[in-house]
């Protein structure tokens, strides 16, 4: 169970980092729903936090801006004196062939889904190692692990998120502070839920256990990596894909 511990999840108002935010909450986390764009999303899920007897409150951040994000950890440090859980969720797609993707695109993606969990992780660390504890988890994607066509920028960040999670882990091991990814396959998201139906089936096929995962299957994941339960496990990659990238 996580009772007094503070949670800060980003992009959190939606799919995998709204259920990975309230389930942390059901463990008794008090949990920081970060968000960029939508507001009226991330207070739905601060209520429904709060309806079941949880403690939650949203914040919104632009993570991919380092003085922003530096600026939301402040916040949370001196408003609850800690941080004990960084989940760097937040993440954005602009699919296209290698070939015809503008550099803006490329530069977009890997500054929200890379950039924006190092600005995190950075401006959360000095806390952490004056806690003498910590956990830090970040969302990657089987992307990162194997590739995809059409997802250069993608990829590329999600395996960076990788590489970036087991450095980071190697420094602040001996502090007692954890770092951890978790690789989801697919997902019955909203983001998935616009693929076309064929491509539905072309994407089961891939997946050994013939079904899409639930954001619950990564949220208990994550929740696992939080707890005192996974002290020892540190500098990992749990894929959270039916059998995908094995």
């Amino acid at each position: 169970m996580l009772e007094q511990k503070v949670a800060v999840v980003t992009g959190a108002s939606r799919g995998i980092g709204r259920q990975i935010a309230l389930t942390l909450a059901s463990r008794g986390a008090r949990v920081i729903v970060n968000y960029n764009g939508s507001a009226a999303r991330a207070e739905e899920v601060v209520q429904k936090i709060q309806e079941a007897g949880g403690q939650a409150e949203a914040v919104q951040c632009d993570v991919s801006d380092f003085q922003k994000a530096g600026e939301l950890m402040n916040y949370v440090i001196q408003t609850y004196g800690r941080v004990d859980i960084l989940v760097n969720n937040a993440g954005i797609t602009r699919d296209g062939l290698l070939m015809k993707m503008s550099e803006e695109d490329f530069d977009a993606v890997l500054n929200t889904n890379l950039k924006g969990a190092f600005n995190c992780m950075q401006h959360v660390a000095r806390q952490m190692i004056r806690q003498k504890g910590g956990r830090i988890i970040n969302i990657s994607s089987v992307s990162g692990v194997m590739g995809n066509a059409g997802q250069a920028n993608y990829s590329a960040s999600k395996a960076g998120v990788i590489g970036l999670t087991k450095a980071a882990a190697r420094e602040m091991a001996s502090r007692g502070i954890t770092v951890n990814a978790v690789a989801p396959g697919f997902i019955n998201t909203e983001m998935t839920e616009v693929l076309s139906d064929s491509v539905k089936e072309a994407a089961v096929a891939q997946i050994p256990m013939k079904t899409f995962g639930e954001t619950t299957d990564i949220a208990e994941a994550v929740a696992f990596l939080a707890s005192d339960e996974a002290r020892y496990i540190t500098g990992q990659v749990l894929c959270v894909d039916g059998g995908m990238a094995m």
